[in-house]
């Protein structure tokens, strides 16, 4: 997400862009990006590509330092509100900065945005995209023999969580207002997979359930004490080993049976 809230950050302060315009704005960029990056790293497999994305995440952040644009550890600060958006003189979207409330404005907007991207996503997975991803989730060499272009289907769904994840830094950026190169830790990448992983990588939703979960989880541990991470990591071992595809593939199960 470094350089998914940098669109957004350097567009608005240095370009002087209205908010609302570097949201696909910074989800396009990432697409784009993600074709040259995902085409040699995706053909890796297993905990090589882990390995790899870990590592990109240390890479954005040194070059997050290095760069002019980001202004280097200093960081990019007092990153204006969302700005109007208006019609025809028709107001559809205040300023934010005029507003006697602006973290109510930042919710509403973000359970928009949130039902928005699902709605989308849904529709993607339940199109013909989604079957033949799917496909590879299930046999990618039977995928392969059939004629279904594999490299392609793997750097056409990269760039869509690319484009998301751009939407997401853009956010991200106008909630804080500000972004370091240490905003973004492997830590956040590594959370980010735990997230998707216990969720169910399959399903739309799996994410969202799976950030429900440990963030939730891990507040009513702190009760534990010192034993608080021991009891964290037991649970999310025992649980990936039980249900490998998600607390969510627990509904196939119950439809299979039935």
């Amino acid at each position: 997400m470094h350089w998914r809230g940098y669109v957004s950050a350097v567009l608005v302060t240095q370009a002087g862009f209205n908010f609302w315009l570097t949201l696909p704005l910074a989800g396009l960029f990432c697409a784009g990006l993600s074709v040259p990056i995902g085409l040699p790293i995706l053909r890796l497999r297993g905990v090589y590509f882990a390995m790899v994305t870990l590592v990109l995440t240390e890479v954005a952040r040194l070059a997050a330092l290095a760069l002019p644009v980001t202004q280097g550890a200093k960081g990019i600060t007092s990153i204006p509100l969302p700005g109007e958006v208006s019609v025809l003189g028709l107001t559809l979207i205040p300023d934010f900065a005029t507003l006697a409330n602006p973290k109510l404005a930042f919710y509403l907007m973000a359970v928009l945005l949130m039902v928005i991207c699902f709605a989308a996503l849904w529709r993607i997975v339940n199109s013909r995209l989604g079957h033949l991803c799917r496909s590879l989730q299930q046999n990618e060499e039977l995928s392969a023999s059939i004629g279904v272009n594999t490299a392609y289907l793997r750097v056409i769904a990269y760039s869509i969580s690319s484009f998301f994840g751009g939407i997401a830094g853009a956010m991200f950026v106008a909630i804080s207002q500000s972004i370091y190169p240490s905003s973004f830790q492997v830590a956040d990448s590594v959370n980010f997979m735990l997230n998707c992983f216990l969720g169910g990588l399959g399903y739309v939703f799996g994410p969202m359930l799976g950030t429900l979960l440990l963030y939730f989880g891990w507040d009513l541990l702190f009760a534990t004490g010192r034993y608080q991470l021991l009891i964290y990591s037991s649970l999310l071992i025992a649980l990936m080993l039980v249900l490998p595809n998600g607390i969510l593939s627990l509904l196939d199960r119950k439809g299979g049976r039935k």
